[in-house]
This record gives C-alpha cells, structure tokens and sequence, in this order.
C-alpha cells in the first residue's frame, strides 16, 4: 500500500533542528517514533533525540538550552513552576502517555507477603494487589529497629506519588517532607530513595532496596532475571493516570510558537501511530515499535522484555502473564490532551507528602495549572492535524474546561475531583490535611 501523504508544512518553524531529551523508559516511545517514523521530518524538523542519565540533569538540559525539550515526569513542569527544587516556568501542551509503571517487590518479600495472605500463595493470584500482606513485613522491621527500603525514580516523580499512595492506603506511612527533612522520611514506616530506572533492578538484586516503583522495562526485567515480582501496576492504583508529558520552557515557547506547535503535531500522530489497533482490537504497530525502541541509542533493553508490556500483557511471574491491552496508552482515552485536573493531582500530593510546606487555597491550585497546562496550545496543533486529513475531530476533546469529571478508580476507593483539591486531601487517613 501507498504510504500516507506528509503533513502539508504550513507552519513558518523559528528553528528546525532540535535536541530532545529522554530517559530510558518504553513511554520515550512517542518522541522516538515521531522521529523514526518521519513524523518530525514531515513538519520540516531536523531532531536529535538524546538519552539523559537521570531526571534531574534531564531537567537542567532543558532550562540551560542544551536541550530544547524532553520526556518528562508529570511532576517537573509544576514543581520547576512553582520553585520546588529547580526554579523555571516549565509548560506542557501533550501529555505522552497514561498508565506504563509498576511496583516490584524482591522475591524474599514476596514469599512473605504470600505467608501473610493465603489469597497471594496461589500461582495466579487475584490482582489488585494491596500493601496489606506487606504491612506485618515492615511493622516486624520496625520493631527490630530497621526499615524496609524501596527505590523510586525521582521525588516529583508519579512512581514516588504512587508508591505512598499504595502504600498509605494499607495504612502504612510513607514519610513527610519538610524544609529540613527533603529526603521526605519523616514518620517514616518504610523508607524511600532516589534511584534512576535502569538502575533498579541491579540494585533489587544487590539487596541495598527490597521494592521498588518504576516504568517498563525494568518491571519486566526483574521477572526476566528472576529477581522480583511485580505486585501490581498503576493501571490498579489510579486507572488511566497521567504518566510523561513534552515539556520545554515557556521562554522557549514563546520564542518558538510555530516550532512547538510542529513539535506537537508531530508527537499526535506518534501516539496515534503506537495505539493503532486492527478489527479485531489488536495493536498493529507495537512490535515495530519495541524493536526499534530495544536499540542501544534507545532504551537499550531486550526486544523481549520491552515486548511483554508493550504488546498488550503484563508478566507478574513467568507463569502469570496477564492480558493488558491499557497498559501503555499512547492515544485513546484523549490521552494526549494537557488536563488541569491531572495537574491538580500532582500539586495535591506535594501537598499531601509535605514538598509544599504551606497549605493553599483550591484558586491557588487552578491558577498553577493553568501556568503549565496549556491545552489551547495543544487544540491549535490538533486543529491543524484534522485539517490536514491526519487526525479525527472526535479523537479530541474540544468543548472540555480542562477538568475530567470526579473519579473513584484508585485502589483505596477514594473519590478525586480537580476542582475540590482541598476536599480530596481531608478525605486520605495518612497525609496532610488542609482546612
């Protein structure tokens, strides 16, 4: 078949050779698809895609103009926003993908979850998988005078929020942060530290952390090597959660109007490539995808293991390999659209956790969204796409005010609406709570 016609370049680009950061994880896969498969080209671009060793440098890249933008936590726009940790005003205008992480435990602390629950000491237990077999495991280290120790990536990272989450819904405390304690291990039950994601499983296996919480691959490679379980995924901690957004500075947006807004086109139509699905619902595209993905400039990991959750299942143990077609979503569900109430999310667990140390009112939480989530500018390049003939006016939520209706699929029940920050904090028994 006839490839499809290129995206007419109607856009005057301030500058057409970029640099774009990434991190060694399979949801790179929009800004590496967009690249491989012409996508940036069509649109006039010339884009370096260049690997970073861990967040935070990935972070300074993009706001010292080393890179002009990059695969970034759903975290680091909002806190370099409001001066949490590096201080710059980050926007996003396209969210990359939901769901994509999991949490993983070493094999020693699952043989003892399962002595704790005979519903987990079965080949295929029955999923989700709560913190509540793992709570005797760290209320007996406590009491030796130690503490259980597990890795996640970075401290405005979804896989930090969702670790607590998971763990303080089975009554467990995660630790406060303060102006003083910004390892976040006050009341500490179980203690947390960065780690960078390929770097997890190695460090699992050494013994110096006992779990973890990271994206794919590095999940799947703690079941390829024998090393660990994963006992669940966030798809059961908060389905369809934001993971990575496209972020750049807003003076680098403001510079480049035309330049992002390529960019962004160009990222659509990677999304809406890696999520294309054939009659029967099955994803077309997404072994193409690994291979390319499993290259050394890439994520660097084997085709197998970026296969096993990229393709539409989930291995739990190498006997227990589940169907999950929404485990990495690169488009549907207007995946890609910058919702204010996902950035209200990520404001609400500084504040739950203590990274903002003073409480503040639901405005201030609109008005910071708003800063950093720029869903006009995402329309503007989606608008483009449909007339071209690239993208489908349904596949965008055009009327929406930015904020998702109140949802209640998290693994504790708790209900979260964006436009109720303040109710949403009261509402969790582990956490601060602000009147």
């Amino acid at each position: 078949s006839e490839p499809p016609e290129p995206a007419s370049v109607n856009l005057v680009l301030e500058k057409s050779d970029l640099r774009l950061g990434f991190i060694k994880l399979t949801d790179c896969a929009p800004i590496v698809i967009a690249k491989e498969k012409g996508y940036f080209t069509d649109e006039g671009l010339q884009v370096q895609v260049i690997a970073q060793p861990n967040w935070k440098t990935l972070l300074d890249n993009v706001i010292n103009g080393e890179l002009d933008g990059a695969h970034m936590l759903s975290g680091q726009p909002l806190a370099a926003t409001i001066g949490y940790g590096t201080s710059a005003h980050v926007i996003t205008a396209y969210t990359m993908d939901l769901n994509g992480n999991g949490i993983t435990v070493s094999n020693a602390i699952w043989e003892q979850m399962q002595a704790n629950s005979a519903d987990l000491n079965t080949p295929q237990p029955k999923h989700p998988i709560t913190a509540e077999a793992l709570k005797p495991i760290v209320d007996e280290r406590l009491a030796s005078g130690q503490r259980l120790q597990m890795g996640m990536v970075f401290p405005v990272s979804t896989h930090n929020y969702e670790l607590r989450y998971w763990l303080a819904a089975a009554g467990i405390h995660p630790g406060f942060y303060s102006e003083s304690d910004v390892g976040g291990r006050t009341d500490a039950e179980v203690e947390l530290s960065v780690v960078p994601p390929p770097m997890m499983p190695q460090t699992l296996e050494a013994g110096n952390i006992q779990g973890y919480c990271v994206g794919e691959p590095w999940n799947q490679q703690a079941v390829a090597k024998g090393i660990g379980v994963p006992v669940t995924t966030n798809y059961d901690i908060w389905k369809n959660n934001p993971e990575k957004v496209f972020g750049v500075t807003k003076s680098w947006a403001d510079v480049h109007p035309n330049t992002h807004l390529a960019v962004v086109k160009a990222l659509i139509r990677a999304g809406q490539w890696l999520d294309q699905k054939d009659d029967s619902g099955k994803l077309m595209n997404r072994e193409e995808a690994c291979q390319i993905l499993s290259r050394s400039d890439y994520v660097g990991a084997d085709y197998d293991v970026i296969k096993n959750s990229m393709t539409g299942f989930f291995y739990f143990q190498k006997n227990d390999k589940r169907a999950m077609p929404d485990f990495n979503v690169f488009f549907d569900n207007h995946c890609n659209y910058p919702w204010y109430s996902d950035g209200v999310w990520f404001l609400t667990q500084m504040r739950r956790w203590g990274q903002i140390t003073e409480p503040k009112t639901a405005e201030w939480y609109d008005e910071i969204v708003r800063k950093v989530y720029r869903p006009d500018i995402y329309k503007q390049a989606a608008t483009m796409l449909v007339d071209e003939g690239l993208l489908d006016e349904a596949d965008v939520p055009w009327d929406s005010d930015g904020y998702k209706p109140p949802t209640s699929e998290f693994i504790d029940g708790v209900s979260y609406d964006g436009r109720d920050p303040i109710g949403y904090l009261k509402s969790h028994s582990i956490g601060i709570k602000d009147e």
